[in-house]
């Protein structure tokens, strides 16, 4: 019976329904859409930091002229809350948060408008360079998760769209 069973199951799988989201590599619909996406400069550190990451991520699939223009407006902000008992701060919040619009560069209609964001938390120590250094590092990590954030939603537009449009 066992073995029965461990024969249906890729039967069974094969019927759930599930697609991959890059079906089809870098020549699939997925792939295709996001190649045709320009990303827009965005101004600051963080800014750089996070085009740079969505350029990485987009240029592989880049091909013929943006059909899409990505616009985006960060709100980076670092605060303390951990206080010692001679009001030092203890603990640092890093949170990064990006409004995003996809726009159509010919009709110049906004086709998808969402948010992404991200924070983290920074132990601020003795030493004024290592904080520094870690805020540094945290803003990096940051950036990049705000991207795959902004490249999952992107994709899963690019899905819905080829699906309409077959």
């Amino acid at each position: 019976m066992r073995y029965v069973l461990i024969l249906l199951l890729p039967f069974l799988l094969a019927g759930c329904g599930l697609k991959p989201l890059y079906a089809g590599g870098t020549g699939g619909a997925v792939s295709q859409n996001l190649g045709q996406i320009e990303v827009e400069t965005i101004e600051g550190k963080s800014g750089w930091l996070v085009r740079n990451a969505l350029t990485d991520r987009l240029a592989p699939l880049s091909g013929g002229g943006p059909q899409y223009l990505l616009k985006i407006r960060l709100d980076d902000r670092l605060e303390g809350f951990g206080l010692l008992a001679n009001d030092t701060v203890s603990r640092e919040r890093r949170t990064l948060r990006a409004r995003y619009q996809l726009v159509d560069a010919a009709t110049g209609e906004t086709v998808l408008d969402a948010t992404a964001g991200s924070d983290a938390g920074i132990d601020v120590v003795s030493s004024e360079y290592a904080t520094i250094a870690a805020e540094n590092t945290a803003l990096e990590n940051l950036s990049r998760e705000v991207a795959d954030q902004i490249i999952e939603r992107l994709s899963l537009y690019a899905r819905q769209r080829a699906a309409q449009n077959p």
